[in-house]
């Protein structure tokens, strides 16, 4: 059997119906997953990823296998169960624009292929014609009423301010309309004449400089609760009909009945929307893979949800001083799927559950065998002193030739893939070359050996291709631990008692804010003194005073200061930009200082000019040291 050919899908295309594929290592997986979500089109494929690195890898896996082929990755929110706190809007986006794509009708008919996680397959998402239905798009040259583009923002989440900075802002200036949707990456400026869209153009939101044209735009609601009259109203009447009666100290209801969002609102969605759908119910006709140790994390997932709901659900009054407002929880089978919902989803689906493991078949258990293993570990050689690590990789590369076998070898990036090119070249290997894709490595002669750039673990052997990673020959990758950050000593905070009410402080993660002053919470039946920080909207931030090198000084407190919003990702893109910009101030250094080394070789070299020339002309004339 040949790689290209992959003959063990023909096994998944029965019906509904769980088969083991086993001798399927990661990184071939890929390759099989996309050959077999070819051959399903224009039905698409939802692979179900263990955790979001694994989703990362295969993501990249695929673009090197089928650099075509369509896929949607949908990831789990970054915050626990029942937290306090809402995930990143930029992710959100992410998963609002995945699932708007994959909800729509496959007009292409062309393969796809939807990533997602354990966690996000479990929770639950607002129903298909809601999100479908809140898309706005617009065309350059068309025409485009400004009212009903403004009131489209507003409705779904969209926040206007002076200046767009970060996602899921908009700014309206006379005949111009900055976006910044989530989940796009760039924001994007709309120049209106009239009512004519005149151009869509990329810009910076830092340096606020319009860039490259763009022909369309699909605008997706911010958030995946939207603050509308007929959704609050669901809100009040759901959250009435769970919790009883409202008390007026209740910050969460007040905030919704007033039309403002609230932190962490997201973890009561059900109550926005009714009855909320599945990932499965955006992928009818999906077929479903799944990686190994799925069950394992099903069971870590669903016992931290239980944990957290009896947590919150359970809590002592006592608990709940000052700062800490009550929590009162959505039952979890309203939020998230039981494991019950999860077997009858699966037991209707065409389920393909991989492993890179030799399996035995069963009546009861279908498998299919990939034929693959992992490859060659050259762990042994490396642990030998004065051991010839590449003569014996050059030995294991030279026999797999020699079998018909075609080899490549995967860098994690271009920079190691240099390397390796490097040291095996200088061990004798010949016919090395460059492939970007999986096609081109196909291109090239059987003995070629490929190098590309795949960031997997292990290699692989498998009909037709050995596959060679960057740690079975290299070793373990080296992951050096990020170093703490110095922070100067007149800025650092110590003690609580160097700050005094009103300060403005900054926080490492959650920007500009002033200090409110020392209060204590009751937990667990003992008090626990926390630093009480103000932000914009006065929403409050509570930190532990073990916590406070977190903590430091920003400037006095009559100066003015804006600060920063609770939880807003405007702090982190402003750490971002100034990282952006120091290692642009120092490309420029690095860049002035080679400009002069060359002026003054030029200048070293003109000098040198009538000595040379002298020489030239007698050429038997011999110095001194001569």
């Amino acid at each position: 059997m040949s790689v290209a050919d992959l003959t063990f899908l023909d096994q998944l295309l029965g019906g509904p119906g769980r088969t083991t594929v086993c001798g399927l290592p990661e990184g071939f997986d890929a390759l099989a997953l996309s050959r077999l979500a070819e051959r399903l089109a224009p039905a698409p494929v939802l692979h179900v990823a263990a955790d979001d690195a694994r989703l990362a890898r295969m993501a990249d896996a695929i673009g090197f296998f089928a650099p075509g082929l369509e896929q949607h990755a949908i990831p789990a929110w970054d915050c626990l169960p029942y937290d306090r706190v809402s995930p990143r809007s930029d992710l959100v986006g992410q998963r609002i624009n995945a699932l708007v794509r994959l909800g729509r009708p496959n007009g292409q008919g062309g393969a796809r292929v939807a990533l997602t996680t354990v966690n996000a397959l479990l929770q639950r998402v607002p129903p298909r014609a809601m999100l479908t239905d809140a898309v706005f798009e617009v065309t350059a040259g068309e025409r485009l009423a400004l009212d009903a583009l403004l009131a489209y923002l507003e409705h779904n989440g969209f926040l206007r301010t002076g200046t767009v900075v970060e996602a899921g802002e908009f700014a309206v200036r006379g005949g111009i309309v900055d976006i910044f949707s989530p989940g796009v990456g760039e924001p994007v400026r709309l120049d209106l004449f009239g009512d004519v869209l005149e151009a869509i153009r990329v810009f910076d939101p830092l340096t606020q400089r319009s860039g490259e044209q763009r022909e369309h735009l699909t605008l997706a609601p911010v958030s995946e609760v939207m603050l509308t009259q007929d959704s609050i109203a669901r809100f009040r009447a759901g959250y009435r009909e769970l919790f009883g009666a409202v008390t007026e100290t209740d910050p969460l209801f007040e905030a919704v009945t007033a039309g403002r969002r609230y932190p962490g609102v997201e973890h009561w969605l059900p109550l926005f929307h009714g009855p909320l759908e599945t990932i499965f119910d955006y992928l009818p006709d999906a077929a479903i893979t799944l990686d190994p140790q799925v069950e394992e994390a099903l069971d870590d997932r669903l016992e931290a949800i239980a944990d957290y709901y009896t947590a919150r659900s359970s809590a002592p009054r006592s608990a709940l001083s000052e700062g800490a407002a009550d929590y009162k929880p959505v039952p979890p089978e309203a939020l998230y799927l039981t494991r019950d919902e999860w077997e009858q989803r699966l037991n209707s689906r065409t389920v393909a559950a991989f492993t890179p493991f030799a399996v035995t078949p069963t009546a009861a258990q279908p498998v299919a065998d990939a034929g693959a293993k992992p490859g060659r570990d050259f762990a042994d050689v490396r642990a030998q002193r004065g051991g010839e690590l590449f003569d014996v990789a050059r030995a294991h590369i030279d026999a797999e030739l020699g079998a018909g076998q075609r080899v490549a070898i995967a860098g994690w990036s271009p920079g190691t893939r240099e390397r390796i090119k490097r040291l095996l070249a200088d061990h004798g290997v010949e016919r090395l070359a460059d492939a970007a894709s999986w096609a081109e490595v196909e291109a090239l002669p059987a003995d070629t050996v490929a190098l590309v750039v795949l960031p997997i673990e292990r290699g692989f052997s498998a009909p037709g291709l050995s596959l060679i990673a960057e740690q079975d020959v290299l070793g373990e990758r080296l992951n050096r631990p990020q170093r703490r950050k110095r922070v100067r000593a007149e800025n650092f905070l110590a003690d609580a008692a160097e700050l005094a009410e009103g300060d403005f402080v900054v926080h490492v993660d959650h920007g500009i804010g002033r200090y409110d002053g020392l209060v204590t919470l009751e937990v667990d039946g003992a008090p626990h003194d926390c630093l009480r920080m103000i932000y914009e909207g006065d929403d409050k931030l509570l930190l532990p005073v073990e916590n406070i090198e977190l903590l430091s000084r920003y400037g006095p407190a009559d100066q003015p200061v804006t600060l920063d919003r609770l939880g807003s990702a405007a702090w982190q893109a402003r750490k971002a930009r100034l990282k952006r910009r120091i290692k642009d101030l120092a490309d420029d250094l690095i860049k002035v200082a080679a400009q002069r080394t060359m002026r003054s070789t030029a200048a070293l070299e003109a000098a040198e000019a009538p000595f040379d020339e002298f020489c030239a002309r007698f050429p038997y004339v011999e110095t001194e040291d001569q």
